[in-house]
């Protein structure tokens, strides 16, 4: 087996009451994008590190949901029939 290195590329956007961040990896030729949103409570303090770690945890989250769900495409073009992923 080769080792194999990717690149993960985060972006970030904020205000003070919103934080998007944007989580791109390009694996095997295909670009995968997840996105994360976070929204601070009006009555809670301006602490933007937290905003950002919920955003960016969300980001990737939606983006390990969509490589899962490519490999299932994957796998199920090769099986020819449906397939379910459990961990």
């Amino acid at each position: 087996m080769a080792n194999q290195r990717f690149s993960l590329e985060i972006d970030v956007d904020e205000d003070e009451e919103h934080t998007e961040a944007v989580a791109r990896l390009l694996l095997g030729g295909n670009d995968f994008t997840g996105t994360g949103l976070a929204r601070r409570n009006p009555a809670d303090p301006n602490i933007p590190t937290v905003g950002e770690d919920l955003a960016v945890a969300r980001a990737l989250a939606d983006l390990s949901h969509r490589l899962i769900e490519a490999a299932v495409v994957r796998i199920e073009s090769f099986e020819g029939r449906h397939v379910s992923l459990t961990e």
